[in-house]
């Protein structure tokens, strides 16, 4: 009995697909990443009706609801604010001191900082979200 064996065809794998795919995802992630919001500090900030551009030359100080001060993302504590933002304004005099201070915090908080920037002679903004 002679039999024979079936001869298979050979397998072959189109990579055309797979590109576009990786081209997708690749696409995917650099628009996800410019999207990104660099402030890390986690608020939720008051609604405004009124939406005004700030000056260049600023930096952010934050206030979360467990009332915990940061400057640039940096922590720091109520008695190291003062002079934490004294030397920002050494190094840009025209400084603006935009002020992230989540709504469900008490104003004598906000005020203390706008004490501060007084003292300072430095603008202070508060940031807030536009109402929908």
């Amino acid at each position: 009995m002679n039999i024979k064996k079936r001869k298979r065809p050979a397998v072959e794998v189109h990579t055309s697909a797979l590109n576009d795919i990786m081209f997708f995802l690749l696409l995917f992630f650099l628009l996800a990443s410019a999207v990104a919001n660099p402030n890390v500090v986690k608020l939720f900030l008051p609604r405004s009706s009124s939406g005004q551009s700030v000056p260049k030359k600023t930096i952010n100080v934050s206030i979360t609801k467990d009332l915990e001060y940061f400057v640039e993302k940096k922590k720091v504590t109520f008695d190291e604010l003062y002079p934490a933002i004294e030397t920002y304004q050494k190094v840009s005099p025209d400084l603006t001191v935009v002020l992230y201070a989540d709504r469900t915090i008490a104003i004598e908080n906000v005020v203390n900082l706008t004490d501060i920037a007084n003292r300072l002679k430095i603008k202070l903004v508060l940031a807030t979200e536009t109402k929908k």
